[in-house]
């Protein structure tokens, strides 16, 4: 196959599915990593896609747009769960907690299973369904109603509806971007909605964030830097980002991902 009919099948992928991972490419095409990694800077530099660490997503509409859950599911998946069980460490037993969607939050609810008197308020169908299957008798899991978003969030004037006048103490927040000055931020404006709404419901809010969130923008604000009690990411935040956030946040926490290079 000639690279430029690979690349049209990458792309092709990528507008499908909202991104691809350098693995899952080389296993497809049976060619070496090296030649992806081509494939994808050519790619980035015609503004067809943008490189993430490990892949690529969709560039059109990046304010506005967002790839699907299992597509963002497969991107930072060692960052992710090493920021999973960081976040999980910081709820307190017997407490209310609020998790958004996201891949992040859904793992989250994974380390969460055996935590015992948790009431989880969740907007969030995959973390719902994560927290049902534990079965334990001293949890209660709220899932709110509302309109599905792509990245499988319940939105809209019914998830409103059942937020608003709820206390947590906690809320666990995943979101699309970090930026110094939009703060944390998503492409879609009801999403935007719902989480504010469970932003004001919470105690302490607990922000959890692969490094590739830093400097992205979404459409819509959420909530500025200085409301964020702790950020949880990983170590390949860059200094820079690290010096900022510091400054910004209540606390910030990064966490160590073992990698197999060591």
């Amino acid at each position: 196959m000639l690279a430029a009919q690979r690349r049209e099948l990458i792309l092709e992928q990528v507008r499908r599915d909202g991104g691809v991972r350098v693995t899952e490419l080389v296993e497809a095409f049976d060619v070496s990593d090296m030649t992806i990694r081509r494939d994808l800077d050519a790619l980035e530099h015609r503004g067809s896609l943008v490189k993430v660490h490990g892949g690529a997503v969709a560039a059109e509409g990046a304010r506005t747009t967002e790839p699907g859950f299992e597509a963002k599911s497969t991107l930072q998946s060692d960052e992710k769960s090493a920021i999973a069980r960081a976040v999980a460490a910081l709820v307190e037993p017997h407490s209310a907690v609020g998790l958004s969607a996201g891949t992040t939050t859904a793992l989250v609810a994974e380390h969460l299973r055996d935590t015992p008197g948790l009431t989880v308020v969740t907007n969030s169908i995959h973390v719902a369904e994560v927290l049902y299957r534990s079965a334990r008798t001293d949890q209660t899991v709220a899932l709110t109603g509302g309109f599905r978003t792509p990245s499988d969030a319940l939105v809209g004037p019914i998830a409103l509806a059942s937020v608003r006048g709820i206390n947590l103490d906690t809320l666990v927040l995943g979101v699309h971007g970090i930026h110094d000055q939009a703060g944390f931020t998503t492409p879609n404006l009801t999403e935007a909605e719902t989480n504010r709404a469970l932003v004001e419901a919470a105690g302490t809010l607990v922000v959890a964030a692969d490094h590739t969130k830093w400097g992205t923008v979404g459409l819509s604000t959420i909530a500025p830097l200085d409301r964020c009690d702790v950020l949880v990411t990983d170590d390949r935040i860059t200094p820079a980002a690290r010096e900022t956030l510091q400054d910004r946040v209540g606390r910030l926490v990064v966490t160590d991902v073992p990698r197999e290079d060591g």
